[in-house]
């Protein structure tokens, strides 16, 4: 995945990637789902990729790639930050998935182009993107309950929808990405949510991410650890101190 050098670029790459975009039924219901999601330290990103097989929802194998940031956070253009990470990882699996639920948006994008649509279009792969909170439109609130949704609407248009996944929980934002279709995305949804708020492939890939991103940390602790110790003794006693407090925000 080539990363353009500014926002104009991106605009462009994206205007052109949008003619491909297929919005429609799935063909098949798919076997084998992956869930990516990526984090980051100060100039790196790690992304994961968990493949699930259905209908059992059994985590097949994971994946993870680290590569360097490349191009800024800017909303709306979060697939060039992210993507070329996440491509890696998909393409580490030794089973490419039917369809990938990404942890952002897909048509519910000022150009019907978010990660889930970008990615889903590159690798031309079905795919769903899954966000905890909305980029554009308007909704009602869904029901308390578990299952209820409403539709996420922009410029007069119903392109995804805010979905009730856990009783009292806040809602996650549904649109497709890519060769799916919404209510398709819903019901692949409901198939892959459990007890959580997050789709299970999504909130595994987010899990492992991190742990990806704290074993980083460790290793940058290592390589300087023994320099530390001997000459900042009480500065290495005080990070030491603090590990618990960083690593307790990346718990599952």
């Amino acid at each position: 995945m080539d990363v353009p050098k500014n926002i104009r670029d991106a605009k462009k790459v994206q205007l052109e990637l949008k003619k491909k975009l297929k919005i429609r039924p799935l063909d098949k219901l798919p076997i084998y789902i992956a869930g990516v999601d990526a984090s980051f330290t100060e100039n790196r990103i790690i992304a994961a990729a968990c493949l699930y097989k259905l209908p059992d929802l059994v985590c097949n194998e994971h994946a993870d790639s680290i590569e360097t940031v490349s191009f800024p956070y800017v909303p709306g253009y979060l697939s060039f930050r992210e993507g070329p990470a996440i491509i890696h990882a998909i393409r580490k699996l030794s089973i490419m998935p039917d369809l990938i639920l990404f942890d952002g948006q897909g048509i519910a994008h000022p150009e019907s182009m978010g990660i889930a649509s970008h990615i889903g279009v590159l690798l031309n792969i079905p795919s769903i993107g899954c966000a905890k909170s909305r980029l554009i439109g308007t909704y009602t609130m869904p029901d308390e309950r578990k299952g209820s949704y409403s539709s996420l609407i922009y410029k007069n248009k119903i392109v995804g929808s805010v979905v009730r996944t856990r009783y009292q929980v806040k809602p996650v934002f549904i649109s497709p990405g890519h060769r799916i279709d919404i209510p398709g995305s819903l019901k692949l949804l409901q198939l892959c949510c459990t007890r959580y708020r997050l789709p299970e492939p999504i909130r595994r890939a987010h899990w492992l991410a991190n742990e990806s991103r704290i074993l980083a940390i460790f290793l940058m602790i290592g390589l300087f650890g023994l320099l530390l110790l001997g000459l900042f003794p009480n500065l290495l006693i005080q990070l030491l101190t603090d590990l618990p407090a960083v690593l307790g925000q990346f718990t599952p």
